[in-house]
């Protein structure tokens, strides 16, 4: 039986993300498997796991923004900007953790949008190179800041010269930077000492499966955890195709709105936007048919054809087997 869906994946620290994704793999014994996301082997918790079709639709539903409880090490800077790295500073701490007011301010100078320079060793790529190989290989790393946005940082508690702090941020915040970057508004250094990751987008690390309890499961048990494709995209807009349709978007066909094409649902634009409603008809929507996903699309209009929603088209832009 193939086996298709998302499964939340609790991953241990000390596993890379692949590793505990090609463990999950063979415990549900999928064809092909992805995940929403790469935690370093260091940090814990959440990592969606796609299995079979819900590969397709891993960019599309796993955008959203991440929650992590991080431990901060003041004091110290390492060559990665957490535990892994060699320390190649060290500076007194007593002075900043005699004034947690000052702590508190710091922290609020990295609150809502800021630029991010990413870490030296990070797997973003230039020329095709990821820039921890160019790191490793001695070569100098010049990485651009990028916008970011910290929605929540909550300092909630202070452990020796640790700083326990839980973030919520967008998709592409380096922790480890925000780690470093915090060390240097105190003046004394820090490293990421310890992450695990809380959620990813709409779902939440309390909905997750430890590897070590899904190994105990049964098969059937296991299967049971996954969520199906349909609650992936739960929240787009809805698009149900009549049968003759449907086969021909299946194939990769555009489907005018004429040929049996029954709009479901579509978010409610707020009353003073009066560009939502062309919005929603341009962007990504899910298409069913006979109750069952069989895609995502797009809908849009020929340049040369009318202005009337009749020529309008819903061409495919992922497809479910």
């Amino acid at each position: 039986m193939k086996v298709h869906g998302l499964l939340l994946l609790d991953k241990p620290a000390g596993l890379s993300s692949n590793a505990a994704l090609q463990r999950a793999r063979r415990l549900l014994d999928a064809d092909k498997a992805g995940h929403g996301g790469t935690l370093d082997p260091l940090a814990s918790g959440l990592l969606p796991v796609l299995l079979g079709e819900a590969c397709k639709l891993a960019a599309a539903a796993l955008e959203g923004d991440k929650g992590y409880r991080a431990r901060v090490r003041l004091g110290e800077c390492t060559t990665t900007d957490d535990r892994e790295g060699e320390i190649i500073e060290r500076r007194p701490t007593a002075g900043v953790l005699a004034r947690p007011a000052e702590i508190e301010a710091a922290l609020d100078g990295f609150r809502g949008p800021i630029d991010q320079v990413p870490p030296v060793f990070s797997a973003i790529k230039r020329d095709g190179k990821p820039m921890y190989r160019r790191a490793r290989a001695g070569e100098a790393v010049d990485l651009p800041p990028r916008p970011v946005v910290i929605h929540s940082l909550v300092l909630e508690a202070i452990e020796g010269a640790d700083l326990l702090l839980s973030v919520l941020c967008s998709k592409g915040t380096y922790i480890r930077s925000l780690a470093r970057d915090l060390g240097e508004a105190l003046g004394c250094g820090a490293y990421l000492a310890g992450l695990e990751r809380t959620r990813v987008g709409s779902f939440s690390i309390d909905q997750a499966t430890a590897l070590a309890e899904l190994e105990a499961l049964e098969p059937a048990q296991r299967a049971g955890r996954l969520i199906g494709l349909e609650t992936l995209v739960a929240d787009w807009p809805r698009y149900e195709l009549e049968a003759a349709p449907a086969a021909a978007f299946r194939q990769g066909q555009a489907i005018r709105f004429e040929d049996g094409l029954a709009r479901e649902s579509l978010p409610a634009p707020p009353a003073d936007d009066r560009h939502a409603v062309g919005r929603a008809q341009d962007g990504p929507v899910a298409v069913f048919s006979d109750g069952r996903l069989i895609g995502l699309g797009r809908r849009h209009r020929p340049p040369d054809g009318p202005t009337t929603s009749r020529a309008e088209l819903l061409a495919p832009s992922r497809v479910i087997v």
